[in-house]
């Protein structure tokens, strides 16, 4: 059994009827799933999800793979990321508000929320960390979006909301340009807006052609983008449409695109040493694929597990390992870069896997998945 670390608790306001929704509002009925509710439109497009699996056991680990602690969550937890030297692990819940929590201790040290986000009780949908720049006067800086379409800047340290920027739609994913300058959010329509970090306001809004002959942008909403590590102008993004696009932020539509991933959450990563693309599909065959940027050709399908899931997230792990997540097997898989075989397991979850992060430092990083309202600080051991 694994331990638990400490956690903080967080009054979530409750409305009085969840999925309550008056005449003319603006805001999208929510659906109730045991103890929470989201909005029907954060669910993927396709048939409704298999639903987890429910089982009476512990969390468990097989291979490689071992659990250092876990720290229970006051709801579920739908979105995480790490500050740049790792020692912070910042987590969004179901009902908007953030736990940011000591990496070494699982101890939760601040808790972000204010008015806005209690009133809007909807998810908060994901959070990067600014990367620090010299000319920075505080550290930890944290990017927040909501599906209330509500983008904020945190101070951490403080809980102060240093601005807020409200879209006309459900905000989903969000990323920053390698040194912080610039971010970029996307959601449920097919607009990417770019935004200058310093003055908040939108350089460009990038998109697809109005003619329809053309496939240089999405045509429907958008769960992930991620700028490439080494070119800070080039981004990549990927949604219900099954297609990568591939953007520059100068440039107003995409400029080429891969046909085929199916992606439903934060599972797209760029891989700084080898220049390749990882793609998570939300389906049971070729859900893992690997694909060379340059070119835009598949390098390899992954070989299905025997417990496949559907998958929710993927990351490269260093430059030897690759890490997924997903759901109807609920579990985390490990994958040696080199066979792409399975080498470490955390199964029987309590729900399915919505997000994952590692710190990309060293060889080996740590890394964390949430699960229903727990974290699961994991490592590599090695053999």
């Amino acid at each position: 059994m694994f331990g638990t670390g400490a956690a903080g608790i967080l009054k979530a306001k409750i409305p009085p009827e969840a999925g309550d929704v008056g005449q003319g509002s603006a805001t999208e009925p929510l659906r109730t799933s045991g103890s929470f509710s989201i909005p029907l439109s954060l669910r993927s497009s396709r048939d409704e999800p298999l639903p987890n699996k429910k089982c009476d056991k512990q969390p468990s680990t097989e291979g490689n793979l071992k659990v250092s602690f876990s720290v229970e969550c006051s709801n579920e937890v739908m979105c995480c990321a790490y500050n740049e030297n790792g020692s912070l692990l910042a987590a969004g819940l179901v009902e908007g508000s953030i736990q940011v929590i000591s990496a070494e201790t699982g101890r939760v040290l601040y808790s972000l929320t204010d008015d806005d986000i209690s009133g809007a009780f909807l998810p908060c949908t994901s959070l990067k960390f600014k990367p620090h720049a010299e000319r920075d006067r505080s550290d930890n800086l944290l990017l927040a979006t909501y599906a209330s379409g509500a983008v904020k800047l945190w101070h951490v340290s403080s809980g102060q909301c240093l601005h807020t920027i409200h879209e006309p739609r459900q905000t989903l994913t969000s990323a920053f340009q390698p040194g912080g300058g610039i971010f970029i959010t996307a959601g449920s329509d097919d607009i990417i807006s770019v935004y200058d970090t310093a003055t908040k306001t939108v350089l460009r809004n990038c998109q697809p052609s109005m003619s329809r002959d053309i496939m240089d942008g999405h045509r429907c909403r958008v769960f992930s983008i991620k700028f490439h590590p080494k070119q800070p102008n080039e981004y990549i993004s990927g949604g219900w449409d099954d297609t990568v696009q591939f953007w520059d932020i100068r440039q107003e539509h995409a400029t080429r695109r891969i046909f085929g991933p199916h992606i439903c959450g934060d599972s797209l990563d760029i891989d700084r040493y080898h220049n390749h693309i990882l793609t998570g599909s939300w389906r049971k065959e070729e859900n893992l694929q690997i694909w060379d940027y340059e070119s835009g050709h598949n390098i390899k399908t992954v070989q299905q597990d025997i417990t496949n899931s559907l998958l929710y997230c993927a990351q490269w792990l260093g430059k030897d390992r690759i890490i997924v997540g997903g759901c109807d097997a609920n579990m985390v898989r490990v994958l040696d870069r080199g066979t792409l075989q399975t080498t470490g397991r955390l199964m029987d979850l309590p729900r399915g896997v919505y997000c994952m992060d590692n710190t990309r430092q060293g060889t080996t990083p740590r890394f964390v998945i949430g699960s229903s309202r727990s974290l699961y600080f994991l490592q590599i051991v090695q053999s």
